[in-house]
């Protein structure tokens, strides 16, 4: 099977402007593409995982990737998607996190001179001129259409500002520069993006008089159509100093049964017949396919070791047995007991399992909390420094948890 084809078996492909000539380029190990990312924080995201494995899947199958490092467009930010403007970077934050991005690719994308590129576009957008800017490709978009464009939707009800209007027309420019100084010929991006990827093909087609192409890939939801990548509000973050190997592994590990295959489709190199036997799996076997797309993820981040750790870790914890490897720990001092002991409704508050000593003393009530092994449904439950020694786990609900130490 080949990459194209491939891709479409994984349900990566969404859309494309012009799917024989796509086909084609990328097949034959011709597609010289960008994906851009901008630099809103200093660590890409599990949500980030779609278009990193893209990347490697068409390096490995000849063509050549361009990450673009949103240094420019990050000044302004993306409203696709968005119910509200995006927080104003300075230019040091934006470098920093662009390098925090870098050194995160390397583990996917392998760079060099034939290789894999790396760009930045505030070495063009930030020194255009705003009159020259307008009259170069002013006339190119049509402000009809992209008044009617998906990724301005969200935002014509509650505002949006002419500062974020200009987004658009700054990817769509990247792509232009791009295709003039690196021979880009193809955009990738997710399938909120399509509006503004159109708009660079466009601009190529209509100032160039030359055919430049898009396509953009399926983005990961749950059954509930929800954007994955992200758990009780917070990204799941590949720097493994913000979520931990361990916290990787078990987001992975905890995705829904309807969610399982199609995210080990999309996002592991697993050979599609091996996938394909994994269809009939049900009840209990769902439970190893699961452990076999964190296992899989995991070890694209973090390495085999870590991998390897963080399973150990799960199957310690939920397996019944001692609490092992990196799981995420809460160490206690002196100051957090009281004549030797620490009740469990401060023991919870104290490791962040609840927000307060309410939803603490109703989580125990519940029949929610377990310390050890021993679950605990008495608020006034309390422990001495002893029982901590060795690390005691304590759990909220089925997927809370922290191995609770005392403090050297």
């Amino acid at each position: 099977m080949e990459i194209y084809e491939e891709l479409v078996a994984r349900g990566l492909i969404a859309q494309v402007t012009d799917e024989k000539e796509i086909r084609e380029l990328v097949n034959g190990g011709k597609a010289r593409f960008y994906i851009g990312f901008d630099c809103t924080a200093d660590s890409l995201t599990a949500g980030h995982f779609m278009a990193l494995t893209l990347m490697k899947r068409l390096q490995e199958a000849g063509n050549q990737p361009i990450a673009l490092i949103g240094g420019g467009t990050t000044m302004i930010g993306d409203p696709s998607g968005r119910s509200d403007m995006r927080k104003m970077l300075t230019r040091e934050d934006i470098d920093h996190n662009a390098e925090c991005f870098r050194r995160q690719m390397e583990k996917f994308i392998e760079f060099g001179e034939g290789k894999a590129i790396m760009v930045n576009n505030a070495d063009w957008l930030l020194d255009l001129n705003y009159v020259n800017l307008l009259r170069e490709v002013g006339t190119c978009f049509s402000v009809n259409n992209m008044l009617r464009a998906e990724c301005y939707k969200n935002r014509m009800e509650r505002g949006l500002s002419f500062f974020e209007f200009n987004y658009m027309i700054m990817q769509s420019y990247d792509f232009y520069h791009l295709f003039q100084h690196y021979g880009c010929n193809m955009q990738f991006g997710g399938d909120d993006q399509w509006s503004n990827m159109l708009g660079g093909t466009e601009l190529i087609r209509k100032k160039l008089g030359k055919d430049a192409y898009a396509m953009t890939i399926t983005l990961l939801t749950d059954s509930n159509g929800n954007k994955m990548g992200k758990t009780a509000g917070n990204a799941v973050w590949l720097d493994p100093n913000k979520t931990s190997p361990f916290d990787f592994y078990q987001y992975w590990r905890n995705v829904g049964d309807a969610d399982v295959l199609k995210c080990i489709r999309m996002l592991t190199f697993l050979p599609l017949d091996q996938i394909e036997e994994m269809g009939h799996w049900k009840d209990q076997q769902l439970n190893t396919a699961k452990e076999i797309l964190a296992f899989e993820l995991t070890k694209l981040v973090h390495g085999e070791a870590e991998a390897q750790k963080a399973q150990e870790s799960a199957k310690a914890l939920f397996g019944g047995g001692g609490a092992a490897g990196d799981m995420p720990e809460t160490a206690l001092g002196d100051a957090d007991f009281t004549d030797g002991k620490i009740d469990v409704v401060s023991l919870l508050v104290k490791s962040g399992l609840c927000a307060s000593r309410g939803d603490a003393r109703r989580n125990v009530e519940q029949g929610g909390v377990t310390v050890g092994e021993q679950k605990v449904t008495d608020i006034g439950a309390a422990f001495d420094k002893a029982a901590f020694a060795g690390g005691l786990v304590i759990r909220r609900g089925k997927k809370n948890y922290k191995r609770i130490v005392l403090r050297a």
